[in-house]
């Protein structure tokens, strides 16, 4: 298990053109920027992993290379130990990151000019899927109540839905509002899309990051109903800090579904993957658990000190404690400023780079993103930077 001593250490990535600092002038405007907005970690992968790779490398040709049995095994009995979700291997298939799932499914169950339904604040490439593949967004946005907690919006989705509406795409624990939606919720939003002809497009990239008192529930685990008109996407990338090693698992019971979108995959050429990738899914799951735990408990710490500060030293800033991802949604309303006014203060005054809430929907006028997967210091670092700014 790794300590958090090895979480506790800082290390430079200003050489790796890790996009979080490669990408901070260019953002920013400046390069002096505390970086704690791309929803990657500061910490190692896992030295397990790192060592699997280093193995492969042993091997002197890096050629094409199928996926064994034994990578999607390796989910399914993740899935099994972690959450009770009894996966048959037939489900899976492959997508080389959740978004480009997304695309895919989009590809696979619409045609141009269809209805798409999202519920922002959300994942900013929800947006652009949907739009950039010529289909019709629709929006659903979820509901806040005075404590900061998001829910769904159940009577308004009613009313979105017509003839032309094909699919609804949830975020599931939601980034960046940090809900895991309960049973009852994900049970009321599934009977929606059954009585509409709905499908439910999933990304789960968060479901590893669910803290104490919280649980995880994929919606395909519901009912054999509910799982015939719903795609899951998800991935070890967040979970073991792997994201550049492209490689996703979907999860897919309908037959008929899946065969349609295994075509739009081969038809993309985008069914191969790469070596490490697979070697690092495999072993991640396989030999994860320890790690996660301690890599969990780090980050709950990180999110009860983060909170815990916020509320003390800067009133002006609202924060609600999520209950999953590394992620919180910073609302800076009480400010009495604009949000660029916000905006240029904290890039310009606090030199902190978060995420720009409007790239999240309108309903993100006002907050921003913050990354609390670092070290402590860093973490201190940045809760410092925003107090002497807006304190």
């Amino acid at each position: 298990m790794q300590s958090n001593n090895d979480f506790d250490r800082v290390i430079n990535r200003n050489d790796s053109l890790a996009i979080k600092y490669a990408a901070r002038k260019a953002v920013f405007g400046r390069e002096d920027i505390l970086p704690m907005w791309v929803a990657d970690m500061d910490f190692s992968s896992p030295e397990f992993v790192l060592d699997a790779l280093r193995k492969r490398l042993e091997h002197p040709i890096l050629g094409y290379t199928l996926r064994p049995e034994s990578f999607y095994k390796a989910y399914q009995q993740w899935a099994k130990r972690r959450y009770g979700f009894e996966v048959e291997l037939d489900w899976l298939t492959f997508s080389p990151g959740v978004v480009s799932a997304l695309a895919l499914s989009v590809l696979s169950y619409t045609e141009p000019g269809d209805k798409i339904i999202i519920q922002p604040p959300v994942y900013p490439p929800f947006f652009e899927t949907v739009k950039g593949l010529g289909r019709e967004l629709v929006i659903n946005p979820l509901r806040r109540d005075v404590d900061g907690r998001y829910y769904i919006n159940f009577d308004d989705l009613r009313t979105k839905v017509n003839q032309r509406t094909k699919l609804l795409i949830i975020s599931n624990p939601h980034n960046p509002v940090g809900r895991t939606w309960t049973p009852d919720e994900l049970e009321e939003l599934a009977q929606i899309a059954l009585e509409n002809n709905l499908l439910i497009i999933s990304d789960d990239i968060h479901a590893d990051f669910v803290y104490k008192d919280y649980k995880y529930t994929p919606v395909a685990s519901l009912s054999e109903q509910i799982a015939q008109i719903t795609v899951i996407a998800t991935s070890p990338s967040k979970t073991f800090n792997i994201p550049g090693l492209s490689t996703s698992v979907v999860i897919i019971p309908n037959d008929e579904l899946r065969k349609k979108y295994n075509e739009k995959l081969k038809a993309a050429h985008l069914w191969l993957g790469n070596i490490f990738g697979n070697i690092a899914l495999e072993t991640a799951y396989n030999n994860g658990d320890q790690w996660l735990d301690s890599l969990l408990l780090y980050l709950e710490q990180n999110v009860d000190y983060a909170v815990q500060f916020i509320r003390n030293n800067i009133p002006a800033i609202k924060v609600w404690r999520p209950e999953a991802t590394f992620l919180l949604w910073l609302d800076f309303s009480a400010t009495g400023m604009t949000h660029e006014q916000i905006k240029h203060k904290l890039i310009n005054e606090a030199r902190v780079g978060l995420n720009d809430g409007t790239d999240f929907g309108e309903q993100g006028e006002k907050f921003f993103r913050m990354n609390i997967a670092a070290p402590r210091a860093v973490i201190t670092d940045g809760l410092e930077r925003l107090k002497a700014a807006f304190g």
